[in-house]
């Protein structure tokens, strides 16, 4: 049966399939093809997505969605392990490609740089094959780091005038000030919006407590740490976010506020961490190796090898 390509925002039941896909996907692989961000997207008819769906019959076999809110824009694909080498994967990376280059959300005339680069989670050796075939290679890193999580583990010794509290609702504001001042240069967090936060909030991960800003006796928060337990697994929990305001950067405050995360969650009955680091934050990773953390896995984003950046 021929597959049919469709373009536009999923209904309730493609995107139901699309996550049943993408766990297929995960069992084949030993690794989810798709990030947390763009199975949020599934709800989401903006004009900066595409969402692309191959279906054969009333099956879907394969989707990718272009994120174009950055330049350059992203995208994330999955095709069924049993319809690979069927050259659904190109369809999907040459619509990606085609509408890396769509106008931007305002309208205005000219067109994106048509940069794009595509996730590889895991780069498991389908995505290097599929990779190298059409001549792409990695510009960029995204490394997964684990360490053991034990009673042991306890709340450090913030500067005087300083404490950890409960972000609270009317905090929304100044933590998506604070993001995105720490994370300026950071392509996906530095772009968090409020809509974002309330999606995070409606996710069955969500607890109010997991999000902690760290504030002086008075005036804005400095810092913030933000952890995430799934409650399908449990015993692995997740530093989710570390910020701190770049003007108090430098003090050794993203080290305590991770610290104090990993202690929250061997408090939840957690037995591992897991966080996610860019390879070329030299600082940050130097920071979770001392503190015990090695790698587990690396994702990659892919580009053209003519445009490598």
């Amino acid at each position: 049966m021929r597959p049919d390509l469709e373009i536009g925002p999923p209904d309730d039941a493609t995107a139901t399939a699309v996550r049943t896909l993408a766990a297929a996907a995960a069992a084949a692989d030993g690794v989810p093809p798709l990030s947390e961000q763009p199975l949020l997207n599934l709800r989401t008819d903006s004009a900066d997505l595409t969402h692309a769906v191959v279906r054969v019959g009333d099956d879907v076999v394969g989707y990718a969605q272009v994120d174009r809110g950055a330049d350059p824009a992203s995208a994330e694909l999955v095709v069924h392990p049993d319809h690979r080498r069927r050259g659904l994967g190109t369809t999907l990376l040459r619509t990606a490609v085609r509408d890396a280059r769509l106008p931007a959300r305002s309208g205005a005339p000219g067109r994106r740089s048509g940069r794009l680069h595509v996730w590889a989670h895991g780069y498991v050796p389908a995505a290097q094959a599929f990779a190298a075939a059409l001549g792409w290679e990695p510009v960029r890193d995204l490394r997964i780091l684990e360490r053991a999580l034990s009673p042991a583990d306890s709340d450090p010794q913030f500067p005087d005038g300083l404490r950890l509290r409960t972000a609270r609702p009317n905090d929304d504001a100044a933590w998506l000030d604070l993001n995105s001042r720490a994370f300026a240069d950071h392509p996906e967090q530095g772009r968090t919006t409020q809509a974002d936060l309330d999606a995070r909030r409606a996710e069955a991960w969500f607890r109010e407590d997991g999000l902690r800003l760290l504030v002086p006796d008075d005036g804005a928060p400095l810092g913030f740490i933000w952890t995430k337990v799934d409650p399908e697994n449990p015993s692995e929990g997740e530093i989710y976010v570390v910020g701190v305001d770049p003007a108090a950067q430098g003090r050794g405050l993203g080290r305590a506020l991770t610290i104090a995360g990993l202690a929250q969650l061997a408090a939840r009955g957690c037995t591992t961490a897991v966080l996610y680091v860019d390879g070329d934050n030299a600082a940050a990773v130097h920071t979770y190796a001392a503190l015990g953390f090695d790698a587990r896995a690396t994702d990659v984003q892919l580009a053209p090898s003519a445009t490598r950046e």
